[in-house]
């Protein structure tokens, strides 16, 4: 019990530091009814007095300061009944879009002897906790949070995997119903929510006073969460504790799954202003060919017996493309023309290879061309590499990206003009394979776009694309095309 009682002590720090605002807050105040009730009483600076003068300036001094004191702590006060702590964005879940989640969460609750949680959410990160609401007032009663869970773990685990791995997360509604832990918690983030932008004038001295409140506050509100993680965990180990070690290891796998399939397989996408609709599924198709390609996803075979998660939601497909939308809203831009919902059997076709007769068009842009049909013929683009011509390339490109880049995460870094060189042309050979007939655009799970090739090993296409690009070494690329069937002299076209 030693974590519940740090946990409570640390919650009852925090209120005794906002008790002791509030009497600061109060003090000249109270001061100053003191001095006028002795002034009419007669009992301090009495009229007649001789040191009545001198109690009449101290009255007046500490009324201005207390009136000043009460106008700055109303303006506190106001702050912060209008702050409301940020939510985080999650598809809302129902009892009736998934009555066994709901059953299996209640069973887990009661099985630790804690609250069951008001609601569930998904969110499209690897990630679990637990989101109280938002209730303002001191003497607001705690309410039993909304359990978020992580759409990847609910598609890759299994159920009894599922259920392990939430047992900590569910634990920590004890904590949530304390009403010292719910106060202070409370309290905490009212004053984070009250830090906006900088301000200026009296509001800027709400802001260094909500500030140095939360610094006061900032060791003892990390050992209290400490604590709360300490006693969900203690309270955890009563169920399926070895089984939550053995799903730890796939809360690994499926991070590095998920953060590969959207930076690899959807970034493209949502960069032409497509949205994967089975972004949940797409994950267990990209784990699945990692077990096959790595000795990380060993035994994902005999985990194919159990139930896996997802079957406790009633329409899977329908949640999961709900999700989707809400990861491309979040972590792109939304273009110009609105999203487009988009099935992973169209993705060769309306991300892959207009993806790479994009790169085709920003190319031929760069060398000085100007056909609106008809890309680079690739003899002449590799006759003027040879010559020297990457640099200018490179630069041209770049120039390109910069003006029309929108940097939203999970964009990677800006890259290199020589980089940019490569991938264009890299691109515009796949074109030229597909327009030779002898080439399909296709989706892996792991690496994203890429040239499905019968006549040409796809292995040797990229370093002889770097060869060229980068040291003007087009021979290994011409040989290449030749064994694809390629006709260098044929002018690539820019629509499929």
């Amino acid at each position: 019990m030693a974590a519940v009682d740090t946990a409570r002590a640390r919650a009852r720090a925090v209120l005794r530091l906002r008790g002791r605002a509030v009497a600061a807050a109060a003090l000249p105040a109270a001061c100053a009814v003191v001095l006028l009730v002795g002034r009419f009483t007669g009992r301090i600076g009495a009229a007649g007095s001789p040191d009545a003068p001198l109690w009449d300036g101290i009255r007046w001094a500490v009324g201005a300061v207390a009136a000043a004191t009460l106008l700055l702590a109303a303006m506190v006060a106001r702050a912060h009944r209008r702050a409301v702590p940020p939510v985080t964005p999650a598809v809302p879940l129902t009892r009736a879009d998934a009555p066994e989640l709901y059953r299996l969460i209640e069973e887990l609750a009661d099985r630790l002897d804690v609250p069951a949680p008001a609601a569930i959410a998904l969110t499209p990160d690897c990630d679990s906790w637990l989101e109280e609401p938002h209730r303002p007032g001191r003497r607001a009663v705690p309410g039993a949070p909304v359990l978020v869970i992580g759409s990847p773990f609910l598609w890759w685990m299994r159920a009894g995997e599922l259920r392990a791995l939430l047992a900590p997360v569910v634990a920590g509604t004890a904590a949530a119903a304390d009403p010292d832990i719910a106060a202070a918690r409370r309290w905490l983030r009212t004053l984070d929510a009250a830090l906006g932008d900088r301000r200026r004038g009296p509001a800027a001295l709400v802001e260094r006073i909500d500030r140095r409140l939360l610094g006061a506050c900032r060791e003892h509100s990390a050992e209290l969460e400490h604590a709360v993680a300490a006693w969900a965990s203690e309270q955890a180990k009563a169920v399926d504790y070895g089984l939550r070690i053995a799903a730890q290891e796939q809360v690994g796998l499926a991070y590095a799954g998920w953060d590969r399939l959207l930076t690899r397989v959807a970034l493209p996408a949502w960069r032409l202003g497509r949205h994967p609709s089975h972004l949940n599924a797409g994950v267990v198709a990209a784990l699945t060919e990692l077990s096959r390609r790595d000795r990380l996803a060993d035994g994902y075979g005999n985990r194919l017996g159990d139930r896996p998660a997802c079957d406790l939601l009633e329409e899977p497909g329908l949640v999961d493309t709900r999700v989707s939308r809400l990861a491309a809203e979040l972590l792109h831009e939304e273009p110009p023309g609105g999203w487009q919902p988009l099935d992973w059997e169209d993705y060769p076709e309306q991300v892959v290879d207009h993806g790479w007769r994009e790169h085709a068009a920003a190319l031929q842009a760069a060398l000085g061309d100007d056909h609106p049909h008809t890309g680079p013929a690739l003899d002449k683009l590799l006759a003027r590499l040879a010559a020297g011509e990457a640099e200018t390339l490179a630069a041209a490109l770049a120039g390109g990206v910069a003006r029309a880049a929108e940097v939203a995460p999970p964009l990677p870094p800006v890259r290199s003009g020589r980089d940019l060189l490569v991938d264009h042309l890299s691109a515009t050979v796949c074109c030229a394979a597909v327009d030779a007939g002898t080439a399909s655009p296709g989706l892996d799970w792991l690496d994203g776009p890429v040239l499905l090739s019968r006549a040409a090993p796809r292995a040797g296409l990229a370093p002889a694309v770097a060869a060229a690009a980068e040291a003007g070494q087009d021979g290994p690329l011409r040989a290449w095309l030749e064994r694809a069937g390629v006709r260098l002299e044929r002018p690539v076209r820019l629509s499929g």
